[in-house]
């Protein structure tokens, strides 16, 4: 049986066919059924079988019947355009032989275009035609793309119909990739690139285009795509590091990242795509911490030692050859069939029904394209977003001595007419210019002219008063290669989040740079500081926290400020509580105006000064990457600031920002980051089956996208949210399942929260001793076996269990780190379980006022559950001191909050409580109204699928659980409602009901 990830993968792959599935499974390769292989994409290597059947049935059509077919083929597959019925208009094709194709059930015409039976027939339709047909389409199709916003999908057309490599064309499929980038379409992204390489002459182009395309693969949701397309590409640290970071091994991730951070900060080329990785200065163990304590256990070693809550942003057509499929080629430098005057001749000849032959693509004046004689390899990509750092008056671009042509443009559309924005001259040899509208940036003369230089000089310059520095890591560091000079930068505007002055982090690790680029901030240096962004996550995952002071100290060679948590994680890793608050009140977004403009860095780190952070006096309290358009790997940053600081409110606004700015983005990737820690404030405020909902939705995202690693964390949650809802069985496979994997890759966060699940299963259930030895071993060494922050976390439940068992000594050594945690942050919620430990730790009536001042004070936090706990031990402390009065409001209050939180296991504890007063327990839902109120969340959610029809083994699918588990809840379900069979759940169900639960 696969893996449950690669069987979603797989399906995945093969667009939901189950044919193509089983015709695909047997042709893996064992490390591909292990998962540890990508699986195919190419659709010949995964159901060729299948593919040959479609292709014979649209073989046996009449020849305008195909070639309608695939000129809708082309217009959809692999990269949607809309622009067929454009396309017929344009040609004068006739659409009624498509009723040939209707009648034989392969498609039919419908409002938008053709509608295939499904995508299978869609690529055949695209592969039964010949090379030259399939060209002739997509240059028809790039005729008719002229409207605003469809550059990127004109060129994509234009590089699907060229014969071979052409500098100039891998420049503007370049040019419209960025542009789909910053719009946030990243599948399109990812298959101009592609696209480009293939083109491209130069080999050593090739391959850093080939890892450009693997990281808007990997960060458009395609795991395997990109995990194949690095395989080809030039090696890349940080792709690596992120690959490993959310699939692989975790401790392998942080090196590679903090390896990737030297090299673009400052120790390599600096170049955006660039190969080669370096090492860390001083990489290794970090030096011991100033002031904390080692011990392990609870209580000794405390949060000094780890920080106090890290809890964690179809492939391009080729132009196969009649005879092998393979790519047509021509020498470098061939016009790509656009003659002088721009004029292509799509010539589709032999064609029926009104089209007559030889379909003409005029390109004069106005037209989308314009190439003079010569300028075969010339390409100069119009933008209108930013204005380019090299821009002369009005618009000129001098390429210095390297043999490239000036330009001369406004910065408006794409044409080649008169007084047209983009002029390409006889010679230019692959300059590439991104030119925009928004207004001058850095790097621009006074009179808006820049040169860039020759070979091995840097250029300088002043724009609105922003220097550029010449050397590495500054604002425009230019290569040797002019190839790679050009820069674009958008100016700052309300959608870029910013305040003025502030720094701000780059964009994701190949994310465009003309979409994140931040006015006066170093563009390597700012995609160090996102580097190290992951590789605080990295340590996170892993659980061996300490490394983080590694990552802190390269970013003090560096020159950077430390990004997102890793400031305040490493403070409080070394115990200094105060330091870390304010760190993380920053990096949450909680600075205040009157905080130090620079927070100092220091202790065991090995930095001793002052780097600058995000916040300061007189300056916008609001980080920049919290406004609109922020950085979604940012936003889940300050999520888990929130997180560390008690701030769940906080925490789960920064994750719902998070996800949407990365659907924005079209990075499907972070989404499932953000929602893992989604989870985490669901959990604390109360909301299990809300928050088992979310995070199952994201187990299947994650696991669709090949994050593995995202998955166990995501397993480990909803192991906790069952077992807050009592819901043993699941809790116990859920956890199993997370250690399991946990173990073999690293992982030490959802190692320990799984391991939490059972403690507080154990807790709920009275067994203390259990609870508390689970609990103690949450302190464990080394990645995968245990996280001292989740530890501390744990530590109200490890004391309430400790002082059950008897054992108070090391309870309240645990108590006193966790109290000196929550007196630094000053969170109400972390102040009440201070308080309620000091309850339990005191003797008989001592323990009452305790009570009383966490009670007061969980009245001003979001932690509701716990609060119910505490009225809940309240109340058998009352009870114990015969004030039986109070303590049965107390016990009714806890039956209540419970009960509406679907948490039946506590609830039967305060029943208890009360039968032991002598007081009525009356259930807030009685079963005679509603007989599901019997039902744990789980056990309704399978009861409904399962009166919707669906089998064992599909609602299994559905939930990431194994069909007998699922046997023995609907086994329990029929026990609980007293029904023998499907037809009575049917029965009990379809009148509708509680839909807890309902994911």
């Amino acid at each position: 049986m696969l893996p449950e990830g690669v069987r979603v993968r797989m399906l995945h792959a093969v667009y939901g066919d189950p044919r193509a599935a089983a015709e695909a499974v047997p042709r893996l390769t064992e490390r591909q059924t292990s998962g540890h292989d990508p699986l195919p994409t190419d659709p010949a290597e995964l159901a060729p079988a299948l593919l040959h059947a479609h292709r014979a049935e649209i073989r046996a059509l009449p020849d305008d019947t195909r070639l309608l077919l695939l000129l809708a083929a082309a217009d959809q597959y692999p990269v949607a355009t809309h622009a067929f019925l454009r396309a017929t208009a344009a040609a004068r094709l006739d659409t009624r032989p498509l009723e040939r194709a209707e009648t034989a059930g392969i498609a039919h015409a419908g409002a938008g275009g053709v509608v295939f039976r499904d995508a299978w027939t869609r690529i055949a339709a695209y592969e039964t035609g010949s090379p030259a047909d399939r060209r002739e389409v997509h240059r028809l199709l790039a005729r008719v793309l002229r409207a605003d916003g469809e550059t990127p999908r004109r060129s994509w057309h234009r590089g699907a119909g060229a014969l071979g490599p052409s500098g100039r064309l891998t420049s503007e499929l370049r040019a419209a990739a960025d542009q789909a980038r910053t719009a946030g379409q990243l599948t399109l992204a990812r298959a101009l690139v592609e696209r480009a390489a293939t083109l491209s002459p130069d080999r050593t182009e090739t391959a850093r285009l080939l890892a450009r395309a693997a990281t808007d693969a990997w960060h458009a949701g395609d795991g395997d795509r990109a995990r194949r397309l690095a395989a080809t590409a030039a090696h890349d640290d940080a792709l690596a590091g992120l690959f490993a970071l959310r699939a692989g091994n975790a401790t392998e991730a942080f090196d590679a990242l903090v390896a990737a951070a030297v090299q673009r900060g400052g120790g390599g080329e600096g170049h955006a795509e660039g190969n080669g990785s370096t090492g860390t200065d001083g990489g290794g163990g970090a030096a011991p911490p100033e002031g904390g304590t080692t011990a392990a256990g609870f209580g000794v070693g405390g949060i000094s030692e780890r920080p106090p809550a890290p809890l964690d942003g179809g492939p391009p057509a080729s132009v196969p050859s009649a005879a092998e499929g393979r790519p047509e080629t021509r020498a470098p430098g061939s016009s790509d069939d656009v003659s002088p005057g721009g004029r292509v001749d799509a010539g589709l000849s032999g064609r029926s029904g009104g089209a007559g032959r030889g379909v003409g693509m005029s390109g004069g004046p106005g037209s989308a394209a314009h190439a003079s004689a010569g300028a075969a390899d010339a390409e100069v990509s119009v933008s209108s977003r930013g204005w380019s750092d090299d821009v002369s008056p009005g618009g000129r671009v001098d390429a210095g001595s390297s043999g490239r042509s000036g330009l001369a443009g406004r910065g408006v559309g794409m044409s080649d007419g008169p007084g047209s924005a983009a002029h390409v001259s006889g010679g230019a040899a692959d300059a590439e210019v991104s030119v925009g509208s928004r207004g001058p940036v850095g790097g621009v003369s006074p009179g808006g002219r820049a040169d860039a230089a020759r070979p091995g000089r840097r250029s300088g310059g002043a724009g609105r008063g922003i220097g550029m520095s010449d050397r590495p890591g500054s604002a425009v560091h230019l290569s040797g290669n002019a190839d790679e000079a050009a820069v674009s930068t958008p100016a700052p505007g309300p959608a870029d989040g910013l305040s003025s002055g502030r720094r701000v982090a780059a964009p994701l690790p190949g994310q465009s740079a003309a979409a994140d680029r931040r006015v006066g901030t170093p563009r390597h240096s700012d995609s160090a500081v996102h580097l190290l962004a992951r590789a605080t996550e990295a340590a996170v995952y892993t659980g061996d926290l300490r490394r983080s002071r590694e990552a802190l100290r390269v970013a003090g060679r560096l020159g950077v400020g430390p990004p997102g948590a890793l400031g305040g994680l490493v403070a409080a890793v070394e115990g200094r509580y105060e330091d870390a608050r304010d760190l993380l009140r920053v990096a949450a977004g909680h600075g205040e105006p009157g905080d130090d403009p620079a927070l100092l860095v220091r202790g065991g780190s090995g930095i001793d000064r002052t780097l600058p952070v995000y916040g300061g006096p007189g300056i916008d309290p609001t980080p920049p990457m919290h406004g609109p358009g922020a950085d979604p790997t940012l936003l889940v940053h300050a999520g888990i600031a929130a997180l560390m600081l008690g701030d769940h409110t906080l925490a789960a606004t920064a994750t719902v920002r998070a996800v949407s700015s990365a659907r924005a983005r079209g990075a499907t990737a972070t989404v499932v980051q953000a929602l893992e820690f989604r989870a985490y404030a669901d959990f604390w405020t109360g909301r299990p089956h809300a928050g088992a909902a979310t995070a199952l939705d994201a187990l299947r995202q994650a696991y669709a996208t090949g994050q593995d690693n995202g998955a166990c964390h995501l397993q480990a949650a909803l192991a906790m949210f069952a077992a807050l809802t009592g819901d043993e069985d699941t809790c116990r496979e859920r956890a199993a399942a997370a250690r399991s994997y946990a173990l073999t890759h690293g992982l030490g966060l959802p190692a320990a929260l799984a391991q939490w699940a059972l403690a507080h299963l154990d807790l709920a259930a009275g067994r203390f001793a259990g609870a508390a030895a689970r609990l103690r071993a949450l302190a464990g060494f080394g990645p995968g076996h245990g996280h001292r922050a989740i530890r501390h976390l744990a530590t109200p439940h490890y004391v309430e269990a400790a002082v059950r068992t008897g054992d108070t000594r090391v309870a309240r050594a645990a108590h006193a780190d966790y109290d000196r945690w929550a007196s630094a942050v000053r969170s109400p919620d972390d102040l009440a379980l201070s308080a309620r430990c000091r309850a339990l730790l005191a003797p008989g009536a001592e323990a009452v006022e305790h009570y009383r001042a966490a009670l007061d004070l969980h009245a001003h936090g979001t932690r509701d559950f716990e609060r119910a706990r505490t009225e809940l031990l309240f109340g058998g402390a009352l009870r114990r001191l015969r004030r039986r009065t109070e303590a049965r409001d107390r016990l009714h209050s806890a039956l209540e909050a419970f009960d509406s939180f679907g948490a039946p296991h506590c609830a039967a504890q305060a029943r208890a409580e009360l039968r032991a007063l002598g007081a009525p327990a009356t259930p807030s839902h009685p079963a005679a109204v509603d007989p599901t109120a019997r039902l744990t969340a789980q056990q309704l959610l399978i009861a409904r699928m399962a009166a919707d029809g669906a089998t064992n083994r599909e609602i299994a699918g559905r939930l990431a659980l194994s069909p007998r588990t699922i046997d023995h809840h609907l086994r329990g379900v029929f026990t609980r409602l007293g029904i023998r069979s499907r037809i009575d759940l049917v029965r009990l169900l379809g009148g509708g009901g509680d839909t807890r639960g309902t994911a």
